[in-house]
């Protein structure tokens, strides 16, 4: 019996002594959340989440803002906090073992913007029991992109400095307007941030003074509340000349932001301010505000987007390359003009994972279309022309457009794609003339006239070898002498040309080497006007254009 009392009472002191222990064996996470000015917030959604951000519990603040959650097994936890019109606000590395205190503060996105994290305005406001331990080169609070959904302020976050890819690359081709032989591109590529982007490139022919292209920009993403961007370029063409023989510059500054409205909608909107002109104190002088814009509304997978435009792309560039932001020039009576017009538009665009269709409706007023002959021009013809490739630039008569652009693409296995587009609408024709005249005659005869183009493009990559390829072909009436709808984003060059590029050697230091191959108007399609030495103007076959070259990537 006495044993009995013995085992029993052993059994209650082990109970009792246990019982406690496992109630202890988890913790808690409390405190408050606030606002830059040390204000509780009442009703803010604060979620408890895994090490991978899955949510573990989720609660609410109360009247004094704050919240705890109890029970909470040891292990290290990230918390989060939620309110309207704020940036969430992300705690991570939070340990538990018995009982956190985790104390909040949420930001506006002006108050992130600032230089540095707004300080606690009200004396008797606890301060946050963390520091910022990660800011941008700017000395400001990081911002990040959750894999959950929305845009951050993270704070106790450790980070790697930011690396820039370069790349190198030497070039043998024509090059663009009043440009010939070697020429030299040094860009930076991309920075593997998150939320940053710099852009960078030069471009300059060696020991001449051929020109020089440069363009530097800067892109910061603000995940859900959208971007922001500047972009300046500058052109320095001393052997392109006007009348009086003085060689041509052009800058371009760009701005522009992007605003997200929810989910659904999305508005960019910016301006260039461009310069053109040929001496520091030429009368000849252009300075213009091209502003646009773009209202979107985004589906589960249609897009309906109004857009709005008035410098014209240059066919041939990408966003790479200062010369797509530089509206083309030329001279008509003796004055220096700029491509320009109105564009507006009306798209809806569906895409999936592996095709997408789009149709745009457009409508377009053309300010100076430029057209280009080659030759040696005669006296009185006023162009901008280059005295070493023989090639000139006029303006046409303006005139207005409106027409459809309708694209289908897919996207097939082994990463290749093809893409077919039909657009229709108004080009520049040139008459044929009976008798000698002159160039400035000719392009002020140019009209108007209706016309389709039909284009198809291709491009991969071959397995085993690595190389990438692009192949297209636009084809419109060879007796066209501007391009039909223009504004098109993502317009394929005329005609039929051909673009790869081979991996050569690659190095684990981070160093490749890639050969380079762009083949334009492989067929010599369509026709230039030649001004001849007599002064008759002719019409013969478009040149074609090879350029080739290495690349270095580091």
């Amino acid at each position: 019996m006495i044993r009995r009392l013995h085992l029993v009472s052993l059994l209650a002191l082990i109970a009792f002594a246990v019982s406690p222990a496992s109630g202890s064996s988890n913790g808690s996470i409390s405190g408050v959340v606030r606002d830059s000015s040390g204000i509780p917030q009442i009703g803010a959604a604060v979620e408890l989440l895994r090490p991978d951000m899955t949510v573990v519990a989720a609660v609410y603040t109360n009247s004094k803002g704050s919240y705890i959650f109890s029970d909470v097994l040891p292990g290290h936890y990230a918390v989060k906090a939620m309110g309207t019109s704020f940036l969430p606000s992300l705690r991570e590395n939070v340990k538990v073992r018995t009982a956190a205190v985790v104390n909040l503060t949420l930001n506006t996105l002006y108050e992130v913007m600032q230089w540095l994290p707004a300080e606690s305005k009200a004396t008797n406001a606890n301060k946050d029991d963390w520091e910022w331990t990660l800011r941008s080169a700017a000395n400001r609070p990081l911002l990040r992109w959750l894999e959950d959904g929305p845009l951050v302020v993270v704070s106790d976050r450790s980070g790697a400095k930011p690396k820039l890819k370069a790349r190198l690359m030497a070039t043998g081709q024509e090059g663009t307007f009043g440009e010939s032989g070697e020429r030299f591109t040094a860009s930076v590529e991309e920075t593997p941030s998150n939320s940053r982007e710099l852009l960078a490139r030069v471009d300059f022919a060696p020991n001449t003074n051929e020109g020089l292209e440069s363009m530097l920009g800067f892109r910061q993403d603000l995940g859900f509340a959208g971007a922001v961007e500047s972009l300046a370029a500058i052109s320095i063409h001393p052997v392109v000349e006007g009348p009086d023989g003085a060689g041509l510059d052009e800058a371009m500054m760009r701005s522009a932001e992007t605003i997200n409205l929810g989910d659904e909608f999305e508005v960019e909107a910016g301006a260039q301010q461009v310069l053109a002109r040929f001496s520091e104190n030429s009368p000849n002088t252009i300075l213009a505000a091209l502003p646009f814009a773009t209202v979107s509304w985004h589906g589960p997978k249609s897009t309906v987007s109004y857009r709005m435009a008035s410098a014209m792309p240059s066919m041939g560039h990408n966003e790479s390359q200062a010369g797509y932001f530089l509206p083309r020039v030329a001279m008509r009576d003796g004055q220096l003009t700029m491509e320009r017009g109105l564009h507006q538009e009306i798209a809806w665009e569906r895409r999936t994972d592996a095709s997408g269709v789009s149709f745009v409706v457009y409508s377009d007023q053309i300010a100076n279309p430029v057209i280009e002959a080659s030759g040696r021009p005669s006296t009185g013809d006023s162009v901008l022309r280059d005295p070493r490739s023989g090639l000139m630039r006029g303006s046409g008569q303006d005139f207005s457009s409106a027409g459809v652009v309708a694209t289908i693409d897919h996207r097939m296995g082994n990463g290749n794609r093809v893409q077919l587009a039909y657009a229709n609408g108004n080009a520049m024709v040139m008459p044929a003339a009976v008798r000698s005249t002159g160039l400035n005659q000719m392009f002020a005869a140019a009209r108007p006239r209706r016309a389709q183009m039909y284009a198809i493009s291709l491009s991969g990559t071959l397995e085993g070898t690595g190389t990438k390829w692009r192949a297209s072909y636009r084809w419109q009436p060879s007796d066209t002498v501007t391009a039909i709808a223009p504004y098109s984003i993502g317009a394929m060059e005329p005609y039929l040309n051909l673009h790869l590029r081979q991996p050569i050697a690659a190095h684990n230091g981070g160093v490749n080497v890639e050969a380079l191959l762009n083949v334009s108007n492989l067929l010599a399609e369509g026709y230039r006007p030649y001004l001849t030495n007599s002064g008759t103007v002719i019409f013969a076959q478009d040149q074609r254009g090879i350029g080739a070259g290495v690349a270095f990537t580091f």
